[in-house]
């Protein structure tokens, strides 16, 4: 392969997630032509471990090493790094917790001085101990738990990525005893600010066991873990909220995989993603042809709300912005932007809702800009509500401009809206949809399930979804199919009020200037509006002069650097963000 076709493949690797049967079909061929896989992916899990030791001041003589191990492949890739470790000096014990352990694996551990410490009575593992009672078994589990304690590394190699669902039987009652239940473990974004160490420092192979591997989810009881090591590809789990919260440092081992013909699960926008959608000037531009945002926006009660959408959109490379809305609000925004236009007339993409009453602050449905939008969004009802994504109505809601629907404005949505629609909630006001839709969803499901959440919203309605968080989930329609795409750019400073407002007019922003020669129908509404989100995140990473963010790239195996810890930056507001907006976009189109 030329260096340049294998840098374009490694970008892949590094921004895009493949679900558990795309990466067994990935790594066949390897394994037919008899390339080591488990032992590559055992010699990496083993570094990390060592570094990570090292990190700690701990030589590996006086380490104490604990691996969780399952029955499967996994399993042994955790067996083959303990051996290792063995050899190295390392003390190490293997908890098996299913009915057999890898055999090459497994006789690798003992030939390096490892023990074996046997839960399931039914086991059959060669010299150990099996059939015992039920309260040898509680004994043997409590051995277990204590040994744990005591360790310094823990390697997770119970499940893989072979488990559907939550855990079961003794990895469920190992992760109950020393992990989560289906909650996010409340540490700092920046886990290296903690202020100590705790131990076992956790090890996940492949991925952190518990983990809904194909959906992100947390389904039950897990093991949230310092450092994994993933092999050949990434996994959803890798990208998506909520499970990407608890995959600690993430080292991704390229076995080579070729990945030209398959198609990712989900993506991650990163910089050259940004800068192809981002419209240059021409030489033969005006102010129209540039794009021209319309904003119905703010309103009597939350008139701040106006000022920072036409903020947001203005800075964010478009040739005009119209506002809609009451006289506070205008006289704000002409104080604000005095080149902002007041009124109706041409556009090539809305912004609508942000700071506008929802149904339930608006009861008496009085407020003129609620009024405002409901009229405009009936012109994108696409009649029937049942009709399948990519089959469009005889009617003019698929030749309307690209609308950004926020806050107060989504609870006006029709009931059938073309991709075009862009709706921006966040979890509550998602759980608040769906629950309108006739969905049993309250705002902890959408948490644990973000994207299950999003993707039948937008089954249910059409409209892209961009969910917002730390990492950003956008559920969309391209070419007739369904897409998700992540950003992950924001730093946890990013929670701040009037942020949403910014996002909304950076995204009305990128629509209008797509508009002009970039019709929806070729570039799509979600691709358009993940690059939103992402130099949104930019911008408050800029703002806030930190370097930790919702989600990061993997290290690659083999290509580690000593790096410096992320700077934790500072508190911003959501003016800071806006001042940001233009170095974003000369960032991006370097």
């Amino acid at each position: 392969m030329v260096p340049d076709q294998d840098a374009d493949r490694r970008e892949t690797l590094l921004h895009s997630a493949y679900d558990a049967a795309t990466v067994r079909a990935l790594e066949r061929p390897l394994l037919d032509d008899g390339v080591p896989l488990m032992r590559m992916a055992a010699g990496a899990v083993a570094e990390i471990a060592a570094r990570l030791l090292d990190d700690e001041g701990i030589d590996l003589s006086e380490a104490r090493v604990v691996v969780l191990a399952g029955a499967g492949d996994n399993g042994g890739d955790g067996v083959y790094a303990a051996a290792r470790l063995a050899e190295a000096g390392a003390s190490v014990t293997a908890v098996a917790v299913g009915r057999s352990l890898h055999e090459s694996a497994f006789a690798a551990m003992v030939r390096a001085g490892g023990k074996v410490l046997v839960l399931d009575p039914r086991a059959q593992i060669p010299g150990c101990a099996s059939d015992f009672s039920a309260g040898e078994a509680g004994e043997r589990f409590e051995t277990a738990l204590s040994i744990i304690s005591r360790a310094h590394v823990l390697i997770d190699a119970m499940t893989g990525i072979g488990v559907e669902g939550g855990l079961r039987g003794i990895p469920a009652a190992i992760a109950s005893s020393m992990g989560l239940d289906g909650a996010v473990p409340e540490r700092p974004a920046a886990p290296e600010y903690e202020r100590t160490r705790r131990f076992p420092m956790v090890v996940a192979v492949d991925a952190p066991s518990g983990v809904g591997v194909d959906d992100g989810a947390l389904p039950g009881a897990y093991i949230p873990a310092d450092a994994t090591v993933t092999f050949g590809a990434m996994k959803p789990c890798a990208m998506m909220p909520p499970a990407c919260y608890v995959q600690g440092r993430l080292t991704l081992v390229d076995f080579g995989f070729d990945v030209d013909d398959a198609e990712p699960a989900v993506e991650m926008v990163d910089d050259e993603t940004a800068g192809e959608l981002v419209r240059l000037p021409r030489l033969t531009d005006s102010k129209y042809s540039r794009g021209v945002v319309g904003l119905v926006t703010g309103s009597a009660r939350y008139p701040g709300a106006a000022v920072l959408t036409v903020k947001g959109a203005s800075r964010a490379n478009v040739g005009m912005v119209r506002y809609l809305g009451p006289q506070r609000a205008q006289d704000m925004v002409l104080a604000a932007r005095p080149e902002a236009v007041l009124g109706k007339g041409h556009v090539q993409s809305w912004v609508v809702g942000s700071g506008v009453p929802g149904a339930d602050d608006d009861p008496d449905g009085d407020d003129i800009q609620r009024e405002t939008i409901g009229r405009l969004l009936r012109h994108y009802d696409a009649g029937e509500p049942d009709a399948p994504n990519g089959v469009e109505p005889e009617n003019d809601a698929y030749d309307m401009p690209p609308i950004v629907v926020d806050a107060g404005a989504l609870d006006l949505l029709p009931n059938r809206v073309p991709p075009q629609v862009l709706i921006t909630p966040h979890a509550a006001e998602l759980a608040r949809l769906l629950q309108r839709l006739g969905e049993d969803v309250d705002v902890d499901d959408v948490l644990a399930e973000p994207w299950r959440c999003a993707r039948r919203a937008h089954a249910l309605t059409g409209a892209t979804v961009l969910l917002k968080g730390a990492v950003t989930i956008l559920v969309g329609e391209e070419d007739g199919e369904e897409r998700t795409i992540l950003s992950g750019a924001a730093p946890a400073w990013l929670s701040t009020a009037g942020a949403g407002d910014v996002l909304a007019g950076m995204l009305g922003a990128l629509l209008a200037q797509n508009a002009p020669d970039t019709p929806h129908t070729d570039t799509s509404t979600v691709e358009i509006a993940a690059v939103g989100a992402y130099l949104h995140g930019l911008a408050a990473e800029l703002a806030a002069d930190s370097e930790q963010r919702g989600w990061s790239a993997p290290a690659v195996y083999g290509q580690h650097h000593a790096e410096p810890a992320p700077t934790p930056g500072h508190p911003i507001i959501a003016s800071d963000i806006v001042a940001a907006i233009p170095r974003v976009f000369e960032e991006v189109i370097q």
